[in-house]
């Protein structure tokens, strides 16, 4: 089999060379990328292999458009939408809003690529990882440190491993430790709940990274985390386990989420922040005796006390 090819053929040359060089920095992309900026340009590639993605700028007619074969192409348009394009002979193009980040074109790109069979495998080789470790961090004590805590043991163990970080609080506080914009962990249970689509490679996408530790930001509105069951919760850490991209998973978990105790029972290791004072040791108290009281004796058992800091 030839190389295979992700074509972007765009008049505005800043353009496409941004997204090109962002594309060529995800080193599991199993894709080679090249820019045209004219119709030649890409015949000319189609004449000497396969193009599976091509990315083609609305400036184009339809005529010029189904003159290119390509497995899957994109417009690449100045509105939002996502409208499906026919083409004659060939499967339909999808429009794709251009000025959005390269984050949600790449998701957009492989959550409609990732439908069809004959994508399988095309864009990312996954690294195979022994079962992975899931830490789940959590306290009843409000201004603990609990995710200052949380992410500096992420980034601690990433320079050994593979980590991700998922902070799940209503409130995660984006602009604090996050930065303010790019996909969220609600995109990460949204491709979750499709049935056809890969989240290894869509997950590869969404995240940001801080050192060597991936993550993805918090939402950004809180009931969007509210109406999340735990069972939706689970289902979003298995599929990540069976990515096999990550050796560490570190869960910041809020006494707000649906079930939370049924996500604290799913981790392998339960980290509890705590504080010294009356009313902190309190709350502590009334944690542990609830685990007791439902039944949640596993969670006692895999749990340990972290010092936090107010």
């Amino acid at each position: 089999m030839g190389s295979r090819n992700l074509v972007i053929c765009d008049r505005e040359q800043e353009y496409a060379a941004a997204f090109a060089a962002y594309l060529l920095k995800k080193q599991e992309l199993a894709l080679q990328v090249q820019v045209c900026q004219r119709l030649e340009q890409v015949k000319r590639i189609r004449e000497k292999s396969e193009i599976q993605v091509l990315l083609l700028s609305e400036d184009y007619s339809e005529e010029e458009r189904n003159s290119i074969d390509a497995e899957q192409v994109f417009i690449l348009t100045e509105r939002a939408g996502g409208r499906q394009i026919s083409r004659e002979g060939a499967d339909s193009a999808l429009e794709i809003y251009r000025y959005q980040s390269a984050e949600m074109i790449l998701a957009e790109i492989f959550g409609k690529c990732s439908e069809r069979e004959a994508f399988d495998g095309l864009f990312f080789t996954k690294v195979r990882t022994q079962k992975m470790e899931i830490i789940g961090v959590f306290s009843p004590c409000h201004r603990c440190g609990k995710t200052r805590y949380a992410l500096e043991l992420g980034k601690k163990l990433a320079s050994e491993a593979n980590v991700l970080y998922l902070n799940m609080e209503v409130y995660g506080g984006i602009g604090g430790y996050f930065s303010e914009e790019g996909p969220t962990i609600a995109d990460a249970l949204y491709y979750a709940r499709q049935e056809k689509q890969d989240l290894g490679v869509i997950l590869t996408t969404l995240v940001t990274h801080m050192g060597e530790m991936d993550y993805l930001l918090p939402v950004k509105v809180s009931e969007d985390l509210k109406g999340v069951t735990g069972e939706d919760w689970i289902d979003l850490l298995r599929q990540i386990a069976q990515c096999g991209l990550y050796d560490v998973l570190i869960l910041d978990l809020d006494e707000g989420l649906q079930e939370v105790y049924q996500i604290l029972s799913f981790c392998t290791q339960v980290q509890v922040i705590e504080l010294s004072d009356p009313v902190s040791q309190a709350k502590l108290l009334q944690f542990d005796r609830e685990l007791h009281l439902l039944g949640y004796e596993d969670v006692r058992r895999k749990l340990t006390r972290q010092e936090g800091h107010a």
